[in-house]
């Protein structure tokens, strides 16, 4: 998206970083039907990227990778509707040029459509000065998508409730992680609505794992509860799983939130990218990405450079 002419014409961007599930338990379920939950949210050092701009009008184009699927999908994106709400909350006339670069897979577990939703509500925020706050930003963000709030903290997180309880985890290790989608979208309700069993526990900790090893251990001990059900939909999962556990140097395989992303966990980022490499090369229809934790808060809004 081009820069425009102006001081209030200054394109803002921002990246929307893939949320990772490290583990996901499913501990009940509310009369209304939504299910309740407990699970570690961290996110990835990739994402989409979102553009904004002062503009006559609302509109929005889409780009990447994805972005044909995405549009073929859904003809009311997530991020306009979170411009719409926005606009209404402040007051303002919903106007601005949006732009979204989509590398990240569609309905792939990894929170795509909210982490999008939530860079443009931060970047809609400052380019039409409204000053929200965080808790209202985060109580409008719910009524977009569970996973909303907590990619508008931006920060690895305990979630609760359906999505709207969050508390900060400790601070996790540095550690590197191969993503992989085989190029099946699965529906969330879908996946949720195929789970069956009793319900998990809340298996939360206080103490920051020392190292990456430290960490898969303590996620090994957990799990997640949609993964049968996601792979009774889509066999392929299970396959994605256990080709990323017979890696050399993965420490942990898991399926993400609803999949059908899955993630491997290394210490070492010569291996996660080794293994990536790997599996380009035998799976050409995979999207694979070595990426690694996102260490801390980064800010999520910032000029675009000339």
């Amino acid at each position: 998206m081009a820069k425009a002419d102006g001081p209030d014409r200054v394109a803002l961007r921002a990246t929307a970083p893939a949320k990772i599930n490290l583990y996901l338990h499913v501990v009940g379920r509310r009369a209304d039907g939504y299910h309740l939950l407990d699970s570690l949210i961290a996110f990835a050092d990739v994402g989409d990227i979102v553009e904004v701009v002062a503009s006559d009008a609302l509109g929005l184009t889409i780009a990447g990778r994805f972005g044909a699927v995405l549009e073929a999908r859904d003809g009311d994106n997530l991020v306009l509707r979170a411009a719409r709400r926005l606009a209404q909350a402040g007051g303002v006339p919903a106007h601005a040029a949006i732009h979204l670069d989509k590398r990240l897979p569609v309905a792939a577990g990894l929170g795509g459509g909210s982490s999008d939703a939530a860079a443009a509500l931060k970047l809609l925020d400052r380019l039409w000065r409204l000053g929200i706050g965080d808790d209202d930003l985060a109580r409008l963000g719910l009524e977009l998508g569970a996973d909303v709030p907590v990619c508008l903290a931006g920060r690895t997180s305990f979630v609760g409730g359906i999505g709207d309880a969050l508390a900060f985890a400790p601070t996790l290790p540095s550690a590197s992680m191969l993503l992989v989608n085989p190029g099946v979208a699965l529906s969330t309700a879908a996946v949720f609505a195929a789970r069956e069993g009793e319900f998990g526990a809340a298996a939360r900790f206080d103490d920051a794992p020392a190292d990456a090893t430290a960490l898969a251990a303590l996620l090994a001990a957990r799990g997640n509860d949609l993964d049968d059900a996601a792979t009774g939909l889509a066999p392929v999962v299970g396959e994605v799983r256990a080709v990323l556990a017979a890696q050399p140097g993965c420490l942990l395989a898991r399926m993400s939130g609803s999949g059908a992303t899955c993630f491997g966990l290394f210490a070492d980022a010569v291996a996660a990218e080794t293994a990536a490499r790997a599996l380009a090369a035998d799976h050409a229809d995979w999207w694979v990405e070595a990426t690694s934790l996102m260490a801390s808060q980064r800010s999520a809004v910032a000029p675009m450079p000339a």
